[in-house]
């Protein structure tokens, strides 16, 4: 069961976030892109927050800064997050502006607020959850797709709630948070989405 639910961890890493919102926007609606503006935003999104981030991993685990990829202390967090708001801003100022969508563009903003909400609680001392902060902006991404597109990805919505609960249990049973570190988390990745959705949808 442990070794499941590290599975699960891994899976749904935190990492994949950008990258999974980004494929799942172009699975919801393959005819409004081309493929030239699918591949102009897609590889440079995954070099920008899959590659370059783990490539920063080593280079910190190396140096002795964090010890594992799922950062379980306040203060092995900070370089992570700060890394990943600075990927985040050069995504949104040099990636999507040249090939913009509308939707992707506020999909990071929102992901660029809720990363930020998460620093600032680690400079209160609260370790919020990085996992759960991904899924809650994903799902919550997904259902403005939705709405916004008038396509029925109801199925897909409630496969990914499912899955949302299943991160959650891992994270508990494997005690890397607390209920209230898991429930912050989803609901700053939820409500940052929520917030944005207002100027796309």
């Amino acid at each position: 069961m442990c070794h499941l639910l590290n599975i699960v961890s891994y899976i749904f890493h935190p990492l994949f976030v950008p990258i999974g919102g980004t494929v799942i926007y172009f699975l919801v609606t393959p005819k409004y892109s081309s493929l030239e503006v699918q591949s102009g935003n897609i590889l440079p999104i995954f070099i920008l927050t899959v590659i370059i981030p783990i490539i920063f991993f080593l280079i910190l685990k190396n140096l002795g800064v964090i010890n594992s990829i799922f950062l379980p202390t306040v203060k092995e967090r900070k370089y992570p997050l700060y890394i990943s708001c600075i990927l985040l801003l050069m995504i949104l100022y040099k990636v999507i502006p040249n090939n913009y969508i509308h939707e992707l563009f506020y999909f990071f903003t929102g992901l660029l607020t809720a990363t930020g909400a998460a620093l600032i609680l680690l400079f209160l001392r609260f370790k919020t959850s990085i996992h759960l902060l991904g899924m809650g902006s994903l799902l919550m991404f997904m259902i403005g797709l939705s709405i916004h597109f008038e396509t029925n990805i109801t199925l897909a919505i409630s496969v990914f709630t499912l899955l949302t609960g299943l991160v959650a249990t891992s994270r508990l049973y494997l005690k890397a948070h607390s209920k209230s570190e898991l429930l912050i988390g989803f609901l700053i990745g939820l409500c940052s989405q929520l917030i944005i959705l207002k100027y796309w949808l």
